[in-house]
């Protein structure tokens, strides 16, 4: 991960505009069109959501054939099922995304690209990732204290541990010698023991989408994105397609007690998805996933700019390992479920102050982006002060049912 620290300073939180939220077009993954995108709009004509396909010449209705994109995710050939089932043209890329950045007007704009699935996210797959939640867990949330604690804590394990594989024999064996140096802490027993930490993220249909806000607790000193692949799972455990993420977190509120997980994790806003779902077909697969890079960059409004890479292939519980341990005969999910695969990033760059490491500020604008899916560009407000959710699953039925949809 690198850093770059420019002069310049804005301390007045403006809604950045298309050009600094990036034009549409790199929105798209790099091969374009080549794969199957699908995604959803709040299509202010029916006053509801509707999903959508992208092709070349515009992104097109699939409502009338699939009311939700969970419908879709069930077929047993969503790519074929998707094409299809193009409807109306509800207009091209670069104005659709336009009305999204702009959040008014009487077009379509983007939402986040699942609506019935549970948010589910698992934690701790990746060694820098572990490492940084022990630390959090040790310092109980004190931002000077964790410089101190991250230096003693890689001089006696070190953060090579991304071959590992969690519950072996090598794995407890490394268990049994942290036990003895005092070193054990229940971040380590998901990392590298048996069980994964899989957690909801957030309710039903509270995730946002690109060019839209994400949220952090105003309360909250010392937080992070959260980079990462997500993958659509559909109610019988298959794999459909993938997504990006960012599981926004408040490293101090989960250092106090991991019982605050909930509270670290699901505030308003606090969760994004997209820019769009890119289904499974000959051109992308969960192969693809698993070799990915992802890339996180962060421009703030105090000249402040970070930038880093993930590699998919350092993940310590394969994608299928983890969504046997999400789906199956000890749990079920009718209307399917989107996991996001967990991060590699825990930001430790100083921001301001030495030894205070990285913390958001509002107007924070954050790129999460990989060739094959595209990127999804968020801006950092206040959860209090983020639009609040009110469109919900009641809200959902009644839409589609008005539509004559259901």
């Amino acid at each position: 991960m690198s850093i770059k620290k420019t002069t310049g300073s804005n301390n007045a939180l403006k809604r950045p505009g298309t050009s600094f939220l990036g034009a549409a077009s790199r929105t798209l993954p790099e091969d374009g069109y080549a794969g199957t995108l699908v995604g959803r709009v709040w299509d202010p004509a029916v006053a509801g959501p509707s999903p959508v396909i992208l092709l070349e010449d515009g992104v097109f209705d699939l409502s009338a054939s699939f009311p939700t994109v969970s419908e879709l995710s069930e077929h047993p050939d969503p790519v074929a099922a998707a094409r299809a089932a193009a409807g109306a043209r509800l207009g091209g890329l670069d104005e659709i995304y336009e009305n999204t950045v702009a959040r008014s007007g009487s077009g379509p704009r983007f939402l986040a690209p699942v609506d019935l699935q549970t948010l589910r996210a698992a934690g701790v797959t990746f060694a820098v990732s572990m490492i940084e939640r022990v630390i959090e867990e040790r310092v109980r949330g004190d931002i000077e204290a964790a410089a101190r604690m991250r230096e003693k804590i890689l001089a006696e394990i070190g953060t090579d541990l991304h071959e590992m594989r969690p519950g072996s024999a090598e794995a407890a064996g490394l268990k049994s010698y942290l036990v003895a140096e005092g070193l054990w802490s229940q971040y380590l027993e998901v990392g590298i023991g048996p069980d994964a930490e899989i957690f909801t993220k957030g309710p039903t249909l509270s995730a946002m989408g690109t060019a839209a806000q994400v949220g952090i607790l105003s309360t909250s000193l010392w937080n992070n994105p959260e980079p990462e692949v997500a993958i659509i799972i559909d109610s019988r455990g298959r794999v459909v397609g993938s997504t990006l993420a960012n599981d926004v977190n408040l490293r101090d509120v989960e250092g106090r007690s991991a019982l605050l997980l909930p509270k670290a994790k699901d505030n308003n806003a606090s969760c994004a998805l997209g820019p769009f779902i890119r289904l499974f077909d000959d051109s992308f697969d969960l192969d693809s996933v698993r070799q990915m890079q992802v890339n996180l960059e962060i421009d703030g409004p105090d000249g402040f700019h970070l930038d880093g890479t993930s590699e998919m292939a350092q993940i310590s519980r394969d994608p299928l390992d983890l969504v046997g341990q999400l789906i199956g005969p000890q749990h079920q999910y009718p209307d399917g479920a989107v996991l996001m695969l967990g991060t590699m990033f825990a930001p430790i760059v100083d921001r301001d102050t030495k030894d205070h490491g990285f913390t958001h500020k509002r107007g924070d604008v954050v790129r999460i982006s990989s060739r094959e899916l595209g990127t999804l560009v968020n801006y950092v407000e206040e959860s209090e002060r983020c639009e609040p959710w009110e469109f919900g699953i009641g809200s959902l039925m009644r839409n589609l049912a008005s539509r004559n949809l259901l």
